[in-house]
């Protein structure tokens, strides 16, 4: 399978950023969330630990990167894999997303738009998925 790259990866650590302590997304219903963005089984009081949080990021890149995998039927380069794997990571609803429609009937100059449309955060707009998906939109245009 094919993996991110490491501007992929960076991008993902740099939006996530790592938190060794539970934390309360901002979703509305808000969901538990520890180290990079992981989620699965996570409560409120939840620790890890450094190395914890880069096995559970390892594991969960492999979710994201078999999601775009499975859903995208188009060439990619390593950078548009890596902005869309970033995306998927952060985005529950990129198999249904009209992105990927779009894309799979070969219009890759739509993506960087209909990226970043996905900025909302409990109904408000996001700053920090404002700013993730300008980042994704940079690194699919970037050959």
């Amino acid at each position: 399978m094919r993996l991110i790259n490491s501007a992929g990866l960076a991008l993902i650590k740099e939006s996530e950023g790592l938190r060794l302590e539970a934390y309360p997304d901002t979703a509305d219903p808000p969901i538990w969330t520890i180290g990079y963005g992981h989620t699965r089984g996570v409560k409120k009081g939840d620790t890890c630990s450094q190395m914890q949080a880069e096995d559970w990021l390892e594991a969960d890149l492999l979710v994201a990167e078999a999601e775009v995998e499975r859903c995208v039927k188009v060439r990619l380069t390593d950078n548009e894999y890596a902005a869309l794997v970033s995306f998927a990571f952060n985005e529950r609803d990129f198999h249904r997303s009209t992105l990927v429609k779009k894309l799979n009937a070969g219009n890759y100059e739509i993506v960087p738009s209909e990226l970043r449309k996905w900025i909302y955060a409990g109904g408000k707009i996001s700053k920090g998925l404002v700013t993730r998906r300008n980042a994704e939109a940079t690194l699919w245009g970037i050959k």
